[in-house]
């Protein structure tokens, strides 16, 4: 393995900018393949942002691309290293989501990764997610914790920190991640990113009709909105079994375009919790300090609290436990925590009937919430509530202690998937001690191109992108 130079500017290329490269022949994909491999591999011992490293099939596949490139061939990400989160299915490739065990490679991709072959893309690995998805921190028994780029004693967070990480870190210029209760958009917070979660069914999540009885989705993650929306792009569309097809956008063409003068809700609200949450004082300001850039942009900022209500978490925990359930029946080689093992069981006992009822109650919250943009067309919100905890500070507590640990710093994002309705995290600063700061701007139904264009304005005005975290790993 040679030893990847951190300073060369193609750790610096974004998604979009290295497409163009490769196109150009400024650059060959097996060079920015191998590139990207160099840093993961070195990276892995310290940042550990993936568990499948997939580097003899990865140059294969490059060499194919250069050689595709060469006969003239141009597909919107032919030849470009990217990343997928390690609960979606490649062929030839374990999927264990973040748990131990040992598992035999599925013989089919999923439908995202097939359409992100088809676009030419090169996946050069899985990165890491916890166990099932349930946590806002990226660890566990089977592989350690993976660590922030910004910080290395922090969580990246989760479940899709490590692709966050790998973004982040410029191991990659793009990662796919999943969504089911702010697993795109809090480890996006936490690395100073964009990260987009969709409508529900924008991004198939087949071989499942539907993910966690329609709360998870999958999104991207990526330093810019241009990129994201790219990324968003080439992954959308249905498989044939879909249970959600909402009707295609075109997430590119927003980037650049006007959004209009906007009514802009400021909601600072923490949901319904059953425990202790508050809002940290510097992430408030940063949702403060951005409302005030909007309104400097020209559009309407409101202070209106959006109430969501107690039926919407009776909607969704019923979802989210026997999700875990059906994922764990699913996985009966895993080797899980046994915090995994007390949710599965709780997802038993809210099956059924009650998980009937929390999906009937679906309807009557989109009608009520919808409402609130009879006046209003995007909220902007806290991602979190923190920035991210110490990575250890998951380890060796209960079920009890995870579920204050993770409300307290994660209390904002989980309504949005009940809804299945679109939101994008921005990067809204940084913390005193120079951790990442996030906000949401949320929309109703199919509203991605309102919230892309929106936070493309934002970006031109912040640049975001141009602060990079110092090398460490």
């Amino acid at each position: 393995m040679s030893v990847p130079d951190r300073t060369a500017p193609q750790a610096d290329l974004g998604l979009t900018e290295l497409s163009a490269a490769l196109a150009d022949g400024h650059l060959s994909s097996v060079a920015a393949v191998t590139d990207a491999l160099d840093r993961i591999e070195a990276s892995q011992p310290t940042l550990n942002a993936f568990r499948v490293v997939r580097r003899e099939a990865a140059l294969r596949e490059a060499a194919e691309a250069d050689a595709r490139l060469a006969a003239g061939d141009r597909l919107p990400l032919l030849g470009v290293p990217i990343a997928v989160k390690d609960d979606t299915d490649m062929a030839g490739e374990v999927t264990a989501f973040g748990c131990g065990g040992e598992f035999r490679p599925k013989t089919a991709d999923a439908e995202s990764v097939r359409r992100l072959r088809a676009a030419g893309a090169v996946i050069v690995g899985k990165a890491n997610t916890c166990e099932l998805g349930q946590l806002p921190f990226t660890s566990g028994a089977a592989f350690g914790h993976s660590r922030n780029p910004w910080d290395r004693t922090r969580t990246p967070g989760g479940s899709s920190g490590g692709s966050a990480a790998a973004v982040a870190a410029g191991l990659v210029p793009a990662a796919l991640g999943s969504d089911g209760a702010g697993s795109v958009r809090i480890p996006a917070a936490w690395n100073n990113l964009v990260g987009i979660k969709p409508q529900r069914g924008r991004i198939s999540t087949w071989p499942l009709a539907e993910a966690f009885y329609g709360l998870t989705v999958n999104g991207p993650l990526a330093r810019t909105v241009r990129d994201a929306a790219l990324l968003l792009d080439v992954a959308a569309g249905p498989h044939d079994g879909d249970r959600h097809t909402p009707a295609p956008i075109d997430a590119s063409a927003a980037v650049g375009r006007d959004p209009g003068k906007l009514r802009i809700a400021l909601s600072l609200r923490i949901p319904f919790t059953a425990t202790k949450t508050a809002l940290d004082p510097q992430i408030a300001a940063a949702v403060h300090a951005l409302a005030t850039t909007l309104r400097g942009l020209g559009h309407t900022v409101t202070v209106a609290d959006l109430h969501y209500g107690l039926l919407i978490g009776a909607s969704f925990l019923p979802r989210s436990m026997a999700g875990i359930s059906a994922v764990r029946r699913a996985m009966p080689e895993a080797v899980v925590d046994p915090r995994t093992t007390a949710n599965a069981r709780l997802g038993r006992v809210l099956g059924g009937p009650v998980l009937a009822a929390a999906r009937l109650a679906e309807p009557p919250l989109r009608k009520r919430i919808g409402g609130f943009f009879d006046d209003y067309d995007v909220v902007l919100a806290p991602t979190t509530a923190t920035p991210p905890p110490v990575a250890e500070e998951i380890d060796g507590i209960g079920v009890g202690a995870t579920n204050n640990l993770i409300t307290a710093a994660c209390p904002y994002t989980w309504p949005w998937n009940v809804l299945g309705w679109p939101s994008v995290n921005v990067p809204a600063g940084f913390t005193d001690a120079g951790l990442p700061i996030g906000a949401q701007l949320m929309g109703t139904a199919n509203a991605e191109p309102t919230l892309i264009a929106l936070a493309a304005q934002l970006e031109s005005e912040l640049r975001w992108d141009r602060a990079r975290p110092a090398p460490w790993w």
